[in-house]
């Protein structure tokens, strides 16, 4: 039964309007009255019996009794499920959400504690229904003041069938002057309330707030509860809205008796009684009718004794059943899972899928410039298979040029890299992150997917200096201006890693920060290379030696013969382009599987700092989540009341 508070359900009646506020709303006291004239009206004062109560014999040292949570039984799970789900909640929700299933984890191990001896029932209703009447007319004594003036019952004043409630009074906080003992009588009726204690309550609608809050209290924390309304205000907007409604998961423990049916002439009982079975159907409040469980709904008259002996009955069989407590705690159970739905039941099936992981790691390989490491690493090894190859007059000629190009890579200067693209880099990193995390977020309810984007955040501070660390431990990084239509796409961070080692051109890291320039290892040569070589040094040595027989026949040192020396030295001047033209065809497939292989490298490697930094925090969290929604879950699933 969900605690009924001033603060949850403010019930308030103005003496002069007759208006109550409830749950924000302000509602005619006489909304929904049902009066269509067949109700006989008394008018008749009731003669004010005088009070003759026993008080209860102290038995505040009667052994209590533990247990009513039997090991075996099914509360006992929900309770440690709901325990560790606000334990493990406490990190990601506030107090405030939590508050209601601590107090009911709380009122659990309190109820624990105590008898299991005794069931706990409250007596409620509003003012005039009778059911201080009533009250004395289960104990069998005047116990509770009755009469016309109102309010009459001040305080909750309790009656003990047995001894050993002293425990259960006390967290009612019901003092001992306010404890009473009924008048036995021997029967077997008598004999099954032993273990009964039964608490009068004040008037619900009083115009006292003391007395109303003092009805809040004690409502959520007794077993179970008989809601004692007449044929006037059996329909009253202040019962149902703020009381009824809230309580409906707590049908098993509750009984809504009509009280004064000698009022009503004829059959004007039955249709009363059905009109208030239909409103506490449409309150949601199942009725136990059939043999199914749910409120116990029945008619009598206090004054006259009809239908008393009934409810003697009905309360001595709930009695002797000891199960009261159990239920009660369950549907508070449920209550409070109810409450905490929308803050662990995610929409769909939040998680972060192969596909999620693979693009974000493609954003940051993007951001650390993997593909244009790979292009810079394949133009290395053409690079040097070039030089390796090449005719030694053209590789001089090359080597002339690149020093009279004061941007060439071999005389690269440190330029700082542009604004816009410093600040593209960062950007891609902050949009691969955000986008990571919105994807991981998607689906799951509000504080878990701020949770998830939080750890994101927090693990992406820093990231892109890691991924900057990355490329200057993994291989080169170099800056300034790339030129020509190749070197634009290596633009923004760039860097290859390779076996051997790498070389990449680019203009800024993945933080927005230009690098020094650096060179490492270079890439390794196939074992072709060497032959290569061998047949580039021969084509220059038959053009030296061709060469030199024509300088000899020209100065006469030998014989003339020009056929001979000019077909050696052309053999040298057309080898040797023919070989590097060769040398540079066998280079581009393995150039281009190098270059792959680097962006691959660093790629992965992008996506290693990645998933250390930002998915594996995301992951954490979707695991507490999925930790929290397994108790979530087993909280809920073994559910008494079905809600």
């Amino acid at each position: 039964m969900t605690a009924v508070t001033d603060q949850d359900h403010g019930q308030e009646q103005g003496e002069a309007g007759g208006v109550v506020v409830c749950q924000g709303r302000h509602i005619p006291a006489s909304e929904g009255r049902w009066d269509d004239g067949l109700i006989a009206r008394r008018a008749a004062v009731l003669a004010k019996e005088p009070e003759d109560p026993e008080a209860a014999p102290d038995d505040d040292a009667a052994p209590q009794v533990e247990a009513y949570v039997r090991a075996g039984g099914l509360l006992r799970p929900r309770l440690d499920a709901l325990r560790e789900l606000v334990g493990l909640s406490r990190a990601r929700l506030d107090a405030t959400t939590l508050a209601e299933a601590g107090r009911v984890l709380d009122e659990a191990a309190a109820r624990q504690r105590l008898s299991s001896r005794h069931t706990v029932v409250a007596i409620a209703g509003a003012s005039g229904s009778g059911k201080s009447m009533l009250f004395n007319s289960l104990a069998g004594a005047q116990i509770s003041e009755t009469g016309l003036r109102r309010p009459t019952t001040a305080a909750p004043l309790a009656c003990s069938w047995t001894d050993g409630a002293a425990g259960l009074l006390d967290r009612l906080a019901i003092p001992g002057r306010l404890r009473r003992r009924p008048q036995q009588g021997g029967t077997e009726a008598d004999e099954a309330l032993q273990g009964l204690v039964l608490v009068d309550l004040p008037d619900h609608d009083s115009a006292a707030a003391g007395h109303r809050e003092q009805v809040d209290r004690v409502l959520a924390l007794v077993d179970a509860v008989i809601w004692v309304v007449d044929p006037e205000k059996y329909a009253d907007a202040a019962l149902h809205e703020c009381y009824l409604r809230p309580l409906a998961g707590h049908a098993e423990v509750t009984f809504v008796v009509l009280n004064q049916v000698d009022r009503l002439p004829g059959d004007a009982a039955d249709q009363v009684l059905d009109d208030l079975r239909r409103l506490l159907d449409e309150d949601g409040m199942a009725l136990g009718e059939h043999g199914e469980p749910g409120a116990t709904v029945l008619a009598l008259s206090a004054l006259t004794g009809e239908g008393v002996g009934e409810l003697r009955e009905l309360l001595g069989r709930f009695v002797q059943e000891r199960t009261a407590a159990a239920l009660r705690l369950s549907a508070d159970v449920d209550a409070a899972a109810a409450k905490l739905r929308p803050v662990y039941v995610a929409e769909g099936r939040p998680g972060l899928g192969e596909r999620a992981r693979e693009e974000f790691a493609d954003r940051l390989g993007e951001a650390v410039g993997a593909a244009a490491a790979g292009q810079a690493a394949e133009r290395e090894w053409r690079r040097n298979a070039g030089r390796a190859c090449g005719t030694p007059w053209l590789r001089l000629w090359r080597w002339y040029e690149s020093t009279r190009r004061p941007g060439s890579p071999d005389r690269a200067a440190a330029v700082p890299a542009p604004p816009e693209e410093q600040l593209t880099a960062r950007q891609r990193v902050e949009q691969a992150v955000r986008t990571v995390a919105d994807a991981a977020a998607d689906g799951l309810p509000g504080p878990w997917a701020q949770a998830v984007r939080e750890a994101a955040v927090h693990g992406a501070t820093g990231l892109p200096e890691a991924l900057d660390e990355l490329a200057e431990k993994a291989g080169t990084v170099g800056h300034g201006r790339a030129r020509g239509a190749g070197d634009d796409a290596g633009r923004g961070t760039a860097a290859a890693v390779g076996g051997g080692g790498v070389v990449a051109t680019g203009v800024a890291g993945a933080s927005g920060v230009a690098h020094s320039g650096r060179v490492g290892g270079k890439p390794p040569r196939p074992a072709w290379w060497p032959a290569a070589v061998l047949a580039q040094a021969s084509m220059t040595l038959l053009q030296i030696f061709g060469g030199l027989w024509l300088v000899g026949q020209i100065i006469g040192v030998i014989e003339p013969g020009l056929l001979t020396p000019a077909l050696v030295m052309l053999a040298g001047v057309i080898g040797g382009p023919l070989v590097e033209w060769s040398c540079a065809a066998a280079a581009r497939g393995p150039a281009r599987r190098y270059g792959q292989e680097a962006e691959r490298r660093l790629r992965e490697a992008a996506g290693a700092v990645g998933r250390a930094r930002v998915l594996d925090p995301v992951a954490a969290e979707l695991v507490r989540y999925r930790e929290v929604r397994e108790r979530y879950v087993t909280v809920t699933e073994i559910s008494t009341t079905g809600r």
